[in-house]
């Protein structure tokens, strides 16, 4: 029943096998990928013919994990996968980025990449697996793709590269490395990646690693292909438009030129739309007799205009603004630009600008993820937001679109390195970034603006992060790096190459190209020219703020953490939480403790803080005899009086240690809720306290001189010299048992006449 193709590859210790022709035979081509016991499945349907006026390549890519292949059931009301998460997200534009252009110039039919995960072991990563089968998939199916790829995750610990370590742990355990290559054959495509400050040569070691793990599964796509590919697609002869180019820029190749070197992007803008309007009135004649042939003119402005910003790049340096190739735009920013946000900034270069804000909170503002692995919480978050108006266009404003997440995303990974930890700075972080400007690089302007306000907000950063987009135009075996590239250098160039970093480091990297490949020559002078800019944008950062703030907003709550013993953990919640809820509704404060023992106290008030605070370690502190404690008197019985002197602490003033003198009743000296100063004199085995008040002064605090001769012991027999309780019903407990009641003393504590004698049995047993 099934024509079945498996091949398989022992790749990082584990098996990588590839199977198609079982599975979705329906589809263009599916390829089923497991690896390890995690499975994935990719098929991709392709249009035959094309929509009538499209001119554009439709590429959708969708990849969706089913929480059945990690044995779980989603959470919330619906108990189904529904809309993307950000992960998924993510992944699709993965796969998306290194395909997309390895499809023929002019190719405009629509195509679909559908990948699902199966099955997830837990430790080998479904997103590197989807790259893989999405790859085998299109490079089965007949339709002209340029490829395969192959795609591999690295890790870099103690100086060694590891190869698809798991994602959750690849920078835990002194891991300073998570990175995500695609690459063909001959060059690699794409980079993604997230780092512990790695140098230059550390950042490309790693690509270079990556690459040769992914020509090892380029080679099984390869060999699959051989057994199960579809014929391929019959594509019309491209015509040769050469001519149609050189008429098209005798007619506007000059107005071209001239809009190119205007500075201003609005006048530039301008001036390229009158260009194409003069294109379309000298081609007028054929909208009415041949629109095909037209619109094939018209698409060729595009064209002309790569061609003459291209050209002038490699031919004399010129770029659209006039700058050097190496050479950042004029920056400006300034911190505290919002007054009641707890961190902000305003970061300018050139015509790219971003508001970038930075707020605290505690623990209970973390952001709940439910993936495959279950339920996790992150406390760092950045969202990027970018506006129609920004490009200074009407469109779409509403919910983040996937490019959003995307650059939201390599700025959370930019920045996440030189966060403190958790227990540094118990705050959970968001950032937000809303881009007011754009013309290139706003990403990394959020990396810059993010880092600002984070420093802003007295967020102890380890060192600050600047990001820097480098750009590159490859002719031949000609080619130039550009470093801080416009909005049209990135749309008429070959790569989008984006780096951040420390002065240490790099911290992320991501590259995506629009040509089959870049050399490692290119790489390497890419990440050197980077390294200058990144220095520079730090300098100009600096002039706004060198570092982090002493301490964080009047406005942001403060947060104190204590740690208190494990065993203590029940006495501060109580039974069904009466303790704590005791706590937070009497002081104000907000208290969190996690299983470990570590209480955090917020609020934005101090006092709150410090009263909760006062309020727990009164509970889990240990009472130290010797000690003299403030305390408040709340039950007086008729031998003495019980005192709280810390939390939920009580002890007992005996009647003959409230003063030196004999009292005759507790009420004489003292009354409820008076508060007094004790002095602990004893703790019994069974956790019984006993106070004195008369060894203490009640004005200042100070222990008195104890002019009482020290305490006898006596045998448990002699009880009649002792005296004690003495006021009970019976009119007293002291003395032998079976002696008569004469001997027993009273509740004025006759007994052996010392002030030993007042110590209840309770006490004493």
């Amino acid at each position: 029943m099934f024509d079945t193709k498996t091949v398989s590859l022992e790749w990082g210790g584990k098996t990588l096998t590839l199977e198609t022709g079982r599975i979705a035979r329906q589809a263009d081509g599916a390829v089923l990928a497991t690896y390890g016991e995690t499975v994935v499945l990719c098929a991709v349907t392709a249009a035959r013919t094309v929509k009538e006026g499209q001119d554009f390549f439709p590429l959708t890519v969708h990849y969706q994990e089913k929480f059945s292949s990690a044995g779980r059931i989603p959470g919330g009301f619906f108990k189904r996968e529904r809309g993307a998460t950000e992960k998924e997200t993510l992944t699709s534009r993965l796969i998306d980025r290194p395909v997309r252009p390895l499809f023929p110039e002019g190719f405009y039919n629509e195509i679909n990449v559908i990948a699902q995960v199966f099955s997830y072991d837990g430790e080998c990563e479904p997103d590197v697996l989807a790259m893989i089968a999405a790859s085998a998939a299109l490079t089965i199916s007949g339709v002209p793709f340029m490829g395969p790829i192959g795609a591999c995750r690295v890790g870099f610990k103690d100086g060694e590269y590891i190869l698809n370590p798991k994602q959750t742990t690849a920078l835990a355990d002194d891991g300073r490395l998570d990175l995500i290559v695609a690459a063909t054959q001959d060059a690699v495509m794409m980079v993604e990646s997230e780092a512990k400050e790695l140098t230059e040569e550390e950042m490309l070691g790693a690509v270079i690693f990556a690459h040769d793990e992914c020509r090892k599964v380029v080679g099984a796509i390869v060999e699959l292909a051989e057994q199960a590919a579809k014929d391929a697609w019959d594509l019309d002869p491209v015509a040769d438009k050469t001519a149609v180019l050189e008429d098209l820029r005798g007619v506007i190749g000059d107005d071209l030129a001239a809009a190119y070197k205007l500075t201003n992007k609005a006048q530039r803008q301008d001036a390229v739309n009158a260009a194409r309007a003069k294109a379309r009135e000298h081609y007028a004649d054929l909208a009415e007799s041949d629109t095909a042939e037209y619109l094939g003119k018209l698409k060729l402005v595009k064209k002309l205009e790569s061609d003459i910003v291209r050209k002038a790049v490699l031919k004399d340096g010129t770029r659209i603004d006039g700058r050097k190739v190496d050479e950042v735009r004029p920056i400006e920013a300034m911190v505290g630009f919002l007054p009641r946000a707890h961190g902000s900034a305003l970061f300018t270069r050139g015509e790219t600008q971003a508001i970038c804000s930075t707020t605290l909170g505690t623990k209970d503002a973390e952001q709940m993820i439910d993936g495959l692995e279950g339920l996790s919480y992150e406390r760092f978050m950045l969202h990027y937001n970018f506006p129609p108006y920004s490009v200074g266009e009407v469109g779409r404003f509403g919910a983040p679109s996937r490019r959003d997440t995307g650059h939201g995303k390599l700025a959370w990974r930019a920045l996440k390195a030189v966060l403190p930890s958790h227990e540094d700075f118990p705050y959970t972080i968001r950032v937000l970034s809303d881009i007011t400007e754009s013309n290139g690089s706003s990403s990394m302007a959020t990396v810059c603006g993010g880092c600002l306000s984070m420093m802003d907000a007295g967020v102890p950063i380890e060192r600050p992060v600047s990001g820097i987009a480098m750009g590159l135009i490859l002719e031949g075996d000609d080619f130039t790096v550009l470093s801080d590239i416009l909005g049209d250098e990135d749309h008429l160039g070959d790569m989008d190459f984006k780096v951040a970093g420390t002065e240490a480091g790099i911290t992320s990297l991501q590259m995506d190209i629009k040509v089959a490949g870049i050399t490692r020559e290119i790489m390497e002078k890419a990440l050197e020219q980077a390294k200058a800019g990144r220095a520079h944008i730090l300098g100009e950062m600096n002039k706004a703020l060198s570092g982090s703030r002493s301490g964080v907003s009047k406005h942001a709550p403060r947060i104190e953490t204590i740690q208190i013993d494990k065993a203590k953990i029940r006495d501060v919640i109580g039974t069904g939480g009466k303790v704590i809820r005791e706590i937070v509704a009497e002081t104000g404060a907000k208290v969190d403790i996690d299983d470990e023992g570590v209480i955090k106290i917020s609020s934005s008030n101090s006092d709150e803080i410090e009263a909760a605070k006062k309020w727990i370690l009164g509970i889990v502190e240990e009472a130290e005899v010797g000690k003299i404690y403030n305390g408040k008197v709340v039950n007086i019985v008729d031998f003495g009086a019980f005192v709280n002197f810390m939390g939920g602490k009580d002890g007992l003033v005996h009647v003959s240690e409230m003063k030196d003198e004999r009292v005759e009743k507790p009420t004489d000296v003292v009354s409820e809720g008076q508060e007094v100063k004790v002095k602990v004199l004893e703790i019994d085995q069974r956790g019984k306290v006993r106070l004195s008040m008369r060894v203490v002064d009640q004005e200042t605090g100070e222990e008195l001189e104890d002019t009482r001769p020290p305490r006898e012991n006596k045998p448990r027999g002699e009880r009649g010299d002792r005296g004690d309780r003495g006021g009970d019903r019976r009119g007293g407990r002291g003395g032998n048992r079976n002696g008569p009641r004469r001997d027993r003393g009273d509740r004025g504590g006759e007994g052996s006449g010392n002030a030993e004698a007042h110590v209840p049995d309770f006490l004493k047993d």
